[in-house]
């Protein structure tokens, strides 16, 4: 079978059966059952694809990933982040928008503790959302801050994803991980400005009302006592990779183990804390490592089959600058995250776009941060966005994707702005990894 019709089996197969509306975990077992019958031999590489299947999830590299996962949840679940926004809420006083910024700077703060978008877009729409309606806040001024600081967990360490890309791209997980937290820093930036700029052109999108700023002395306790402790956490996982003490799945152990400690330290360490902490986190980490084994043999049967060396092939055909294949690889992220989940869209395209990123001379490191901004604003473009649907959810009855959608607009201008300049820039991420090195 030539490389087309080996790709438009296993490609188009796999696209037409999410469209159909199966799971992507069965999608993946199901069209992997059909390749590695045509192009294995049968039988016998239905047995190599279970002995695959089986090498592809007992990685160490993939520790880190219930790690992170369980950072967030034991923060949001033992109240540990919430004591952070009502601190910082202490610092703001009455200033218009006072929410709004509190959303992106809470939820930055919360980004470096998480690991996972999902729990920080969840613990901003159920904790921000309610007042910010009773203070009389345009949709938009609510939805879209909370959906684009929400998404800034995909980019600033610890995240999850970036651990799995790094994992399943070869690329080194600690220089990802470090490397994301100039640009989500910058981006936060960003988002503040872009508030700022929304109240300037309708300042009733955030009415003013009174809230007097706490004493000095009670803004500097809230800050000593519920802020400051959460730098144990940041320096567990950021600090320690930073310094060269620890690997990224070391730091992450450490990282959970802070959490624990400060959770039992404020008293928050219930029973009823862990069972939903561990139940969260096992729900999505056997979510993942389902998926895993089925794009981990995809990827391997499209080798195989010669599709991937056929792609790559006929992508190099057109000569394109190495500027215009990136911008076509971000292109086809963006399009692939309004119907698929960010690790399907991995496990997609890395078979076919690491190997151009050798080809063209990329930095590795510096085009995982491009692709984990591809990937954060694919969260948030319809039809099918995840952090799309997590905003629905926690909003008012009657809130459509469209409004969710649109409210994300701007915010999306943002990221894309923050891409362009990565891509005229690439210090701003290589920085941080280039002084770990030296």
């Amino acid at each position: 079978m030539p490389w087309y019709g080996a790709a438009a089996l296993m490609v188009g197969g796999l696209l037409a059966l999410m469209v159909m509306g199966m799971p992507v975990a069965i999608a993946f077992l199901a069209i992997n059952i059909v390749g590695v019958y045509i192009f294995m031999g049968g039988m016998v590489g239905i047995d190599q694809l279970i002995a695959n299947a089986t090498t592809s999830i007992t990685s160490f590299a993939l520790v880190p990933v219930p790690l992170f996962l369980i950072m967030g949840e034991l923060l949001f679940h033992t109240g540990l982040a919430l004591r952070v926004f009502n601190a910082l809420d202490k610092c703001l006083g009455g200033i218009r928008g006072r929410l709004s910024y509190l959303t992106v700077a809470g939820g930055t703060i919360f980004a470096t503790l998480s690991g996972s978008s999902m729990a920080n877009t969840a613990l901003l729409g159920t904790t921000m959302m309610p007042d910010m309606i009773k203070r009389g806040y345009k949709p938009y001024m609510i939805m879209g801050p909370i959906l684009a600081t929400g998404g800034l967990a995909m980019i600033i360490p610890p995240s999850s994803l970036a651990v799995l890309l790094g994992s399943l791209a070869r690329i080194d997980v600690g220089g990802l991980l470090i490397a994301g937290l100039v640009p989500g820093l910058i981006l936060a930036v960003m988002f503040i400005g872009l508030i700022r700029l929304q109240i300037a052109l309708d300042p009733d999108s955030a009415p003013g009302y009174a809230a007097e700023r706490a004493p000095a002395a009670e803004i500097a306790r809230a800050l000593l006592v519920d802020v400051a402790p959460m730098g144990i956490v940041v320096f567990a996982v950021v600090g320690l990779i930073l310094l060269g003490w620890a690997t990224p799945t070391e730091s992450a152990a450490f990282g959970a183990l802070a959490v624990i400690f400060l959770a039992a330290i404020y008293g928050e360490l219930t029973w009823e804390a862990i069972y939903k902490s561990l139940r969260g986190t096992l729900v999505v980490t056997a979510m993942m490592l389902v998926i895993i084994v089925g794009s981990t043999t995809f990827s391997q049967i499209l080798a195989f089959s010669g599709a991937s060396q056929g792609l790559i092939a006929f992508a190099t055909d057109f000569q394109l600058s190495p500027m215009m294949m990136l911008a076509m690889m971000f292109l086809i992220i963006m399009l692939l995250g309004m119907f698929m989940d960010q690790l399907s869209i991995m496990m997609l395209t890395l078979p076919i776009f690491m190997p151009l990123v050798g080809l063209y001379g990329f930095d590795p490191i510096w085009f995982g941060v491009i692709m984990l901004l591809g990937l954060e604003l694919s969260l948030a473009t319809p039809p099918f966005g995840l952090l799309l649907f997590v905003m629905v959810g926690v909003a008012p009855a009657g809130t459509t994707i469209g409004q969710v959608a649109w409210a994300a607009l701007p915010y999306i201008c943002c990221t894309l702005l923050l891409v362009l300049l990565l891509a005229v820039y690439p210090q701003i991420a290589l920085w941080l990894p280039g002084l770990i090195r030296s």
